[in-house]
């Protein structure tokens, strides 16, 4: 049987690619998972042989896929959706400088999360549920060092990371080191997607000070969902789901909105654009 990863993300990865299928005349405004039978009726098999493919040789295609989706969804550019409802457009403007501008930061409080997930229409299960994502991934060191030598400019290390995880980031990532090198974000099950993630921020093993507080936020609302995911990893799975679709509802554009795009990674007529990209780490 294949990885759950393989599976779970098979539609999500045929909602990216469809787009690719697509024709001059698909105007209808209206999302439908059958938006493209006609002008592409193999996609679907086509889909599933190469993203099996792609997993023998790159376990992070699926967290490149999921970053993909926020960066999507979180500055309304269109893209993909979860349920493989097809016929979504790709934005005029959405750039990587404006989806890094909407996205949560990885030094975010629990109360700066909520504020920027509130603001898209999600609630806190579903921050909790979505950053779950990071089961999977890698991190640059940048991200994350002041954790390891000044958080919050004390000159000492952030007092929610565990010590022995601590000295274990301290030499993938040393003080004015390279801070280009990943690590990965799950350091027990780095390339499945599971409910360890949630396991890891029990013990403080949160790579990420988002990612951590929603543990170790005192009197935190997240601390029960997170306790609920960690023991229950269907629990977590089904709001993953859910909250994907959510997200995936964030104005989508559709109809005579935005334009599909001939390259993925810029505007239709741009030479060169810093537009979104697929990375499969911060």
């Amino acid at each position: 049987m294949p990885p759950y990863s393989a599976q779970l993300y098979y539609k999500y990865v045929l909602a990216v690619l469809l787009i690719l299928c697509a024709s001059a005349g698909c105007g209808d405004a209206q999302l439908t998972p059958t938006f493209y039978d006609e002008s592409c009726p193999n996609a679907t098999t086509i889909v599933r042989g190469v993203i099996e493919e792609a997993l023998q040789t790159e376990p992070r295609i699926t967290a490149s896929l999921t970053r993909l989706h926020f960066h999507d969804c979180f500055v309304n550019s269109g893209g993909p959706s979860w349920t493989v409802l097809l016929g979504r457009r790709d934005s005029l403007t959405a750039n990587r400088t404006a989806a890094n501008e909407a996205l949560p930061a990885p030094t975010f409080t629990l109360d700066e999360l909520e504020a920027n997930f509130l603001a898209v229409g999600l609630n806190t299960t579903d921050l909790v549920a979505l950053s779950g994502a990071h089961t999977f991934g890698r991190a640059r060191c940048l991200t994350f060092t002041d954790r390891l030598y000044n958080f919050s400019g004390t000159g000492s290390p952030d007092p929610t990371l565990n010590s022995t995880y601590l000295e274990t980031l301290s030499e993938i990532c040393p003080l004015n080191g390279n801070g280009s090198v990943l690590t990965n974000l799950d350091p027990v099950t780095p390339d499945t997607f599971d409910a360890k993630y949630f396991s890891n921020l029990q013990v403080e093993e949160g790579l990420l000070q988002s990612d951590q507080e929603l543990f170790s936020t005192s009197g935190a609302d997240t601390i029960d969902i997170v306790n609920n995911f960690s023991a229950n990893q269907s629990a977590f799975f089904e709001n993953f789901g859910e909250s994907m679709i959510k997200m995936g509802n964030i104005s989508p554009l559709t109809g005579t909105e935005g334009e599909i795009r001939l390259s993925c990674r810029r505007v239709n007529g741009e030479s060169y654009g810093l537009t979104a990209t697929l990375v499969a780490e911060y």
